[in-house]
């Protein structure tokens, strides 16, 4: 059997991507479901390379019981396209960043990870040059996605090589 993989992505891979990554990965925990599904998370741009997620994004994260301790940016990796099976984006403009790279045969994989939530909003916005509210919105936000992915994924048939 294979692992489902998911890689999340914001730009630069310190606020939103990680927080998804340390939600689902929770919420895989929870559901017996980590045996079956592989995390990971990547920024369009290279700004923040080696470096852990913006320390506001992990006090809230910590404030909810996400260990976002051990995480570091990294940059998306054409290897990427090919090798996870969902590619879920925080927004329009990272979207578009990733359309313009992604291989053709690939570009199913790539979404809007909030197609998965319950609300109607469909971007994730960047907290990064707000408040502690604009964090506490996105883990909010992030927290119903995970949700309604880990839904989709539960009833996917295991992969098998």
């Amino acid at each position: 059997m294979t692992k489902i993989k998911i890689l999340f992505v914001c730009m630069g891979n310190i606020c939103r991507s990680p927080t998804a990554e340390g939600v689902f990965r929770q919420q895989i925990a929870d559901a017996g479901m980590s045996d079956r599904v592989e995390i990971d998370s990547a920024g369009t741009h290279d700004y923040h390379v080696g470096s852990p997620p913006d320390n506001r994004t992990r006090l809230a994260a910590l404030q909810r019981g996400y260990d976002l301790s051990n995480l570091r940016g990294r940059q998306v990796e054409l290897k990427d396209f090919q090798e996870f099976d969902y590619i879920l984006v925080m927004d329009g403009a990272n979207l578009a960043e990733l359309d313009r790279i992604c291989p053709a045969q690939h570009r199913h994989k790539v979404n809007l990870f909030m197609e998965f939530s319950c609300g109607e909003k469909r971007e994730v916005p960047d907290p990064y040059y707000g408040g502690s509210k604009g964090f506490e919105n996105v883990l909010n936000m992030l927290e119903d996605g995970a949700s309604g992915l880990l839904t989709r994924i539960s009833v996917e048939p295991n992969k098998t090589e």
